[in-house]
């Protein structure tokens, strides 16, 4: 029986625009949101590392505690990554973003009011529950429902975000950093509770993914989301048409599959195998980079180079974060231009060798008096992160669900979450030590690593930009699921698309070359 959507408390049929513009900058905004929280997250605990305040309440200088407060964000993103795919399948993917928010809102209370660590660690666990299972549905939401002429550009934007809320948490950090009372961490605390409240503002104005609806037998409805998302309600549109007739055929290819949805499903092809590694390669990829150690421990980093104020540290950070912001909307601008695999091939090169250059010039100059040196290892830090920005903040949430199809894309980016949160779990928690132990050779190792992903996406990763979801399909398992033309066939007129009857009718037109006749 086709799941109605009841658990959502409010009933959006009426609600949704059918400007398909103004639906899309809904839709994004909305996720957008979402990824704020996140970014606004770890900013605001890179502050808060570097407040006194927090330092003396929570003990922080002791390399534990500073760990475990700081790491245990990622517990919670793991368990998300467990079970929260499956939550979205069954409830849909706007219910889904609904009860993630609830979940953080009510996390952040806890943390605001948080009286010893082990209070402080379960709220953290619980925001990193909920702002994963945002960043779980988000993208597998927007990729399904936004008109992929403009998916590249939000799904892109959904993760660029993430600088827009570590800017805003960077300021108010930096704000409070005067103030002596326990204040001064509780406010950036109780503020990350907004971005949660605004998302639920705006869910009664956005419609359910169509490929949802169309799983749960929901077909007219699905036919209703796809003309507003890309023809301004029209019906009879032939790009609303053609979309369709794609998002049916392969849904209808996809559920008379064995154990649709399961688990097992990611496991079960070459295909299906070959889509989970794509998928999990960004995750552990852009974790591992380097970037963790610049997101959470800035101050040590900075510690290390040599600039040991505390004023002077959080005013790097705001700098760095409106840095990074640029950087990642410059690569969102790019990533339909030059195609994913050469956005990712360039972030990656740049970041390695700009790494390698943070190590290097910390070992020079990091316990000496030479400003000049000081500064340019700060310089190389924030080249590290605008390169990382430029590639994987973008790509992080815009190549996972382009590469999944409908069958595995919830549990898949719950596979995304697991491999993202573990991995920055087990980096989060190493790199204290690590700067501690090893200082500058930190930044060595990684930028090693950071060397040998260029081989495997120049050989292993497929160019997705583009192209629908459905397209997508025929680069990974050799065939397309629909007979229907490619979209961009219809948008440039080589083909025309009709509906009759209630029923879909594709028609090919040949055009023959200088005069334009069929």
């Amino acid at each position: 029986m086709p799941y109605s959507g009841a658990i959502l408390p409010f009933n959006t049929s009426d609600r949704v625009p059918k400007s398909s513009l103004l639906l899309a900058v809904l839709l994004v905004g909305c996720s957008m949101i979402t990824s704020t929280t996140f970014g606004y997250d770890a900013s605001m605990v890179n502050g808060l590392n570097i407040l006194p305040s927090y330092a003396n309440y929570f003990n922080t200088n002791n390399t534990v505690n500073l760990s475990l407060n700081t790491a245990s964000v990622w517990i919670g993103g793991i368990l998300a990554g467990l079970s929260f795919g499956k939550v979205t399948d069954i409830i849909g993917r706007r219910p889904s973003l609904f009860w993630a928010a609830i979940i953080t809102l009510f996390a952040v209370i806890l943390q605001t009011a948080a009286q010893n660590v082990g209070m402080f660690v379960a709220a953290r666990i619980l925001i990193g529950y909920g702002t994963s299972a945002s960043a779980l549905t988000g993208p597998a939401y927007l990729a399904e429902t936004l008109p992929f002429k403009w998916r590249g550009w939000g799904l892109g934007i959904f993760n660029d975000f993430y600088y827009v809320g570590g800017l805003i948490a960077a300021g108010i950090t930096y704000a409070t950093s005067f103030w002596s009372s326990t204040w001064a961490w509780r406010l950036p605390s109780a503020i990350q509770g907004i971005f949660s409240i605004m998302c639920i503002i705006i869910l009664p104005f956005i419609p359910e993914s169509p490929r949802w609806l169309v799983y749960q037998g929901r077909t007219e409805e699905a036919l209703r989301v796809v003309a507003r998302t890309h023809s301004n309600g029209d019906m009879n549109d032939p790009i609303t048409i053609t979309q369709y007739k794609e998002i049916i055929d392969t849904i209808d290819y996809e559920k008379n599959t064995a154990k649709p949805l399961s688990m097992t499903q990611m496991v079960k092809t070459p295909s299906a195998r070959k889509r989970v590694i794509l998928c999990t390669s960004v995750a552990v990829f852009s974790t591992l980079a380097g970037n963790v150690i610049v997101s959470y421990y800035l101050g040590s980093m900075l510690d290390n180079a040599g600039i040991k104020d505390t004023t002077t540290q959080l005013q790097i950070n705001v700098i760095l974060n409106a840095f990074c912001l640029v950087c990642a909307l410059v690569g969102t601008y790019y990533i339909d231009r030059i195609g994913r695999k050469a956005t990712a091939l360039i972030s990656i090169s740049s970041l390695t060798v700009f790494l390698f250059l943070v190590g290097a010039l910390t070992k020079l100059y990091g316990n000496s008096t030479n400003n000049a040196g000081i500064y340019a290892t700060v310089a190389m830090i924030f080249l590290f992160q605008g390169a990382y920005s430029f590639g994987w903040t973008p790509l992080l949430y815009v190549y996972p669900p382009e590469v999944l199809n409908y069958a595995i894309r919830a549990n898949g980016m719950g596979v995304l979450q697991l491999a993202l949160n573990g991995t920055a779990l087990m980096a989060v928690f190493a790199f204290p030590f690590a700067l501690a132990d090893i200082g500058w050779k930190t930044y060595m190792i990684n930028a090693a690593w950071d060397a040998l992903e260029v081989p495997f996406v120049w050989w292993y990763w497929v160019e997705t930009a583009g192209k629908t979801l459905e397209e997508i399909d025929e680069l990974l398992d050799g065939v397309k699921h629909s007979n229907a033309p490619d979209l961009e066939q219809v948008m440039r007129g080589e083909v025309q698309a009709g509906r009759e009857r209630g029923s879909l009718e594709i028609e090919k037109s040949v055009v023959v070359a200088g005069d334009g006749k069929e």
